[in-house]
């Protein structure tokens, strides 16, 4: 799950149509563009009506939207499928900025000390706003500094490995994991995000045993599954699925009980024997 947010106090009112965006689904490119669009024109309106409050026109100069992880990733190209309408909505530049590490903290704090005019957005997501404020000694609120605007999208997982791999089903994938235990590597987008609490779950649901690699995001953990560095990763469907396409990288299961309308041949986790897994971010 990724919403955009800003610093605190800028906006009266919270934006109160959220526009949802299942990439699980796979909507058309049309829909989906139709929804990111409804999305940036609930924003625009909201900013226009602080702008308003304040007595002048918003936003009088280009915009400066954080993606907290490296470009590349997930986060990155919905952040700047956001962009491009926010641009068409607002009639200024909104200008991608990514600041990664720390499992988004790094990028997220960026925000929290920007002035709170509207000028500075922030992506969040459930790594950034909710397990960093449970796990990590943040130099800002995670409740009080930030102020949300929209629901953007909502992402199923995948479960992908190695082109390389011996296994060609999740059964094999587990069995191979059992019998090498702690060899086998794991890449994440960052300690607590939502592929290394993943990869957890399914060391603790699966009784096997692996290494973490943490990453500064998913777009170099994928660069180095792709090289055959890692072993394995579990990914945003929309990050992996291009991988997926071009044959580079190994699909196991997606992490949901239905399949993807836009990759029908990849199992669910009950079809593929691991019943119940279910995750999305």
């Amino acid at each position: 799950m990724i919403g955009l947010f800003q610093a605190s106090n800028v906006i009266a009112a919270l934006c109160r149509k959220t526009v949802s965006n299942d990439i699980m689904d796979k909507e058309d490119e049309d829909m989906r563009s139709r929804r990111i669009f409804l999305a940036s024109v609930a924003f625009s309106t909201i900013l226009g009506f602080a702008g308003s409050t304040a007595a002048q026109v918003y936003p009088s100069h280009p915009v400066t939207m954080v993606v907290p992880y490296p470009a590349g990733g997930p986060t990155d190209i919905i952040g700047r499928i956001m962009a491009e309408g926010l641009r068409a909505s607002l009639g200024q530049p909104v200008i991608i900025e990514n600041v990664g590490g720390a499992s988004g903290s790094i990028g997220t704090g960026r925000v929290a000390r920007a002035p709170a005019d509207g000028y500075t957005l922030g992506l969040g997501l459930w790594p950034t706003h909710v397990v960093n404020g449970a796990v990590l000694a943040l130099p800002y609120d995670v409740r009080n500094d930030f102020r949300p605007v929209s629901l953007m999208v909502t992402n199923p997982l995948l479960i992908v490995g190695r082109k390389s791999l011996p296994a060609t089903n999740l059964k094999e994938l587990l069995a191979w994991l059992r019998a090498n235990p702690d060899r086998a590597t794991a890449g994440t987008g960052g300690a607590g995000g939502a592929s290394h609490v993943a990869g957890i779950y399914l060391q603790r649901e699966t009784r096997t045993s692996f290494q973490f690699i943490n990453y500064r995001g998913l777009g170099p953990a994928m660069q180095d599954l792709v090289a055959g560095q890692i072993d394995i990763l579990i990914d945003y469907a929309a990050n992996s699925l291009a991988q997926v396409r071009a044959g580079t990288i190994k699909a196991f299961a997606v992490t949901a009980s239905v399949r993807l309308p836009s990759a029908p041949e990849i199992p669910t986790v009950d079809e593929a024997g691991l019943p119940g897994f279910y995750m999305s971010a």
